[in-house]
């Protein structure tokens, strides 16, 4: 027996995160029944799952792609907000990226169908560094320095401290291990600086080395973690 978000996300349909969603708002059938409780656990050889009028099977072969994201792309599965970053990677699996890249930033992308390995790069329980090289407006004080490092409070919420790797006159290395949304476009704002390029060079082990931007190549999980 298994758990029908895990089912979901070995079978491709989301992230594990995502395929709960999908659950509470009644998006999934088991054996033609609306199910909406995540607890539900399914015999995964013998249950029909449906979602989206689409019978799903869990995937057998599992695939990771890396993907050296262009500014004005947006991490989705559609484009109906823009240019996706699915519109860069042409392959017959159907996979997803792993955590955020905002629009106006670019680097390291992971795109995979293991639902699995998206839950662990994306909760930073996990304590998964994610490491960028960001241009100031100005050079990084050693004040800022120490908020940074020491962890701030923003909208309320308390976030981890972010390791300053080195300062280079305005280019400026971090690395965190939380996934909070534009996290540190935020983080400077609100200590007065402004982010004129950001891009995120590592995952993990993973590190985007010169694969050229736009462009994509096939890796292993085992080069993730």
């Amino acid at each position: 027996m298994m758990r029908l978000q895990k089912f979901l996300a070995l079978a491709g349909v989301a992230s594990r995160r995502k395929a709960e969603e999908l659950i509470t708002n009644g998006q999934v059938k088991v054996d033609g029944q609306k199910v909406t409780e995540l607890g539900t656990s399914i015999d995964e050889d013998r249950a029909k799952v449906e979602f989206g009028g689409k019978v799903w099977k869990i995937k057998s072969d599992l695939v990771y792609f890396m993907l050296n994201k262009p500014v004005d792309y947006i991490t989705s599965s559609t484009s109906a907000q823009g240019k996706s970053v699915l519109d860069l990677i042409k392959v017959k699996e159907r996979v997803y990226p792993i955590g955020r890249l905002d629009k106006d930033s670019r680097g390291l992308l992971i795109l995979t169908n293991d639902g699995e390995l998206t839950n662990k790069l994306t909760q930073a329980k996990f304590n998964h560094e994610k490491e960028y090289e960001v241009i100031l407006d100005r050079e990084l004080g050693n004040q800022s320095k120490r908020i940074f490092e020491k962890g701030m409070i923003l909208d309320e919420e308390k976030l981890r401290p972010v390791k300053v790797v080195s300062i280079n006159g305005v280019k400026v290395r971090l690395i965190l291990k939380q996934g909070v949304n534009r996290q540190i476009r935020r983080m400077a704002e609100a200590l007065g600086y402004r982010v004129k390029d950001l891009k995120r060079i590592r995952i993990g082990k993973l590190n985007i080395g010169n694969l050229p931007e736009g462009k994509w190549k096939v890796i292993k999980k085992e080069d993730i973690i």
